[in-house]
């Protein structure tokens, strides 16, 4: 599988369907910018899918779970058997990512890449089984790079089927006790940013766990510190398996031409890991919301991104991102519906 795929060229964004939708915007009945980021967004969406009025009612959601060996360091509040009962709650219908796959009328996709509940097999679930979890990245790599190669493809593969049911936009989740702390230490690594700054209560740890969990980091930071520049073996020796697939994931849609919508802390700094293993994908990602973990307002600055939300959200399961949607298919028919000055007949500004 060492085809280096995800350093292959990315698509190109439609210039003429981006100039062409940027001009129809001077055109529809309301002063030029008046519509602030919602202009900008639709004209980005009309490069993107290479039409001049573009659409995101066909939506794809997968959610990427897999379970964390450094959650034996005591670095969560909840207990690792939490993800797997997760993965029935999103399949029958009782998360909150379930419901608004519901309301969104959205393809809700739940993926397994590999928990430590013994033989779980879920209807509704692709079980992967990539390993029984990462292992504890305070003491050792977390995955294999055979491990690491087959989570990115878990990634691209769920792209490919998204594209093949013609889904305009993509939004990845994840699921995984301990993967605040596993994303917090990715961050660290890349942005070469102070552990303080970046590590947060993640599912609800108090002062003293937060400080805990900072001094697991530091010590993983110091082990694996040889290998910091390189992103992809940093990716490997800190992430989880759905961090890793949702690497896969963002670049799968950037050469195959599938905009995406970036979901909270876990998600932008997978999308960091593919924005350095593979530049040009940062075109393609659209970020849904700022979220209350605190290392999330570093990560998005260092993307250089503008989400559209900041309710202080804080479950990820790709909630935030969904919840942004309504705003993009909103700027999608304010830029296709509006009547331009011609069609109403209304005086334009002057010259």
């Amino acid at each position: 599988m060492s085809d280096f795929w995800w350093l292959n060229p990315c698509k190109p964004i439609n210039a003429q369907a981006h100039a062409q939708a940027a001009a129809r915007q001077q055109q529809l009945t309301k002063p030029a910018g008046s519509l602030g980021q919602l202009e900008a967004l639709a004209v980005q969406l009309a490069g993107l899918q290479g039409r001049v009025k573009p659409s995101v009612n066909q939506l794809w959601i997968a959610i990427f779970a897999g379970d964390h060996g450094v959650v034996a360091e005591g670095v969560s509040a909840f207990p690792q058997e939490v993800t797997g009962q997760m993965l029935h709650n999103f399949v029958t219908g009782g998360a909150a990512i379930s419901v608004l796959a519901r309301q969104l009328q959205a393809r809700l996709e739940v993926i397994d890449l590999g928990t430590v509940t013994p033989s779980l097999s879920l209807p509704g679930v692709r079980h992967l089984h990539i390993g029984p979890g990462t292992a504890n990245f305070a003491q050792g790599p977390a995955m294999t790079r055979s491990q690491g190669e087959q989570a990115l493809q878990a990634g691209r593969d769920s792209v490919l089927r998204a594209i093949a049911e013609g889904s305009e936009l993509f939004i990845g989740g994840e699921m995984g006790i301990g993967n605040t702390t596993a994303a917090s230490a990715l961050a660290c690594a890349l942005l070469e940013c102070p552990v303080a700054h970046l590590t947060g209560p993640g599912t609800g740890l108090n002062a003293a766990g937060v400080s805990h969990k900072a001094q697991v980091i530091e010590r993983a930071l110091v082990l694996h510190a040889a290998e910091r520049g390189d992103p992809l073996q940093t990716l490997f020796n800190l992430g989880g398996f759905e961090i890793a697939a949702l690497v896969g994931a963002y670049l799968a849609c950037a050469q195959e031409g599938l905009a995406v919508l970036v979901d909270g802390f876990i998600c932008s700094v997978a999308a960091l890991v593919a924005v350095r293993l593979n530049p040009a994908c940062r075109q393609w990602l659209l970020f849904g919301h700022r979220g209350a973990e605190p290392g999330h307002r570093h990560v998005l600055e260092s993307l250089n991104a503008e989400p559209l939300l900041d309710l202080g959200l804080r479950l990820g399961e790709g909630s935030g991102a969904a919840l942004a949607v309504p705003l993009l298919r909103l700027a999608c028919d304010l830029h296709g519906q509006m009547a331009t000055f011609a069609e109403a007949a209304v005086a334009d500004r002057p010259a």
